[in-house]
């Protein structure tokens, strides 16, 4: 099984926002990534970690559902995080898809 560390923005398309029911914080977070990314014309949508489309170009999970979400989808660059909120590594895809260059897992 091979995992995909890296993805250029400009061919990111959709953001899978997972969680382990697919509502809740997932639902705020998702909305949250949809109106920062207006303007990117990226889509961003909300599901179960064990439900991960096979469309998704990036994948956005707590770190707690990360081997789980990698488990899911395999192929898709996947970004873990700590807190639904303004967490770090989710304000730096936001800032890497809006300026352009390489989002790594």
């Amino acid at each position: 099984m091979t995992t995909m560390s890296s993805i250029e923005s400009k061919d990111v398309h959709k953001i899978v926002v997972a969680c382990d029911a697919g509502m809740g914080s997932s639902v705020m977070l998702a909305s949250q990534l949809r109106k920062q990314l207006k303007s990117a014309q990226v889509q961003v949508e909300h599901t179960p970690v064990n439900s991960i489309p096979a469309d998704a170009d990036v994948v956005v999970c707590h770190v707690g559902l990360a081997d789980r979400a990698r488990a899911t989808a395999p192929d898709v660059v996947l970004i873990p995080f700590q807190v639904f909120i303004g967490d770090p590594a989710v304000a730096k895809l936001v800032a890497t898809i809006k300026s352009g260059g390489t989002i790594n897992a």
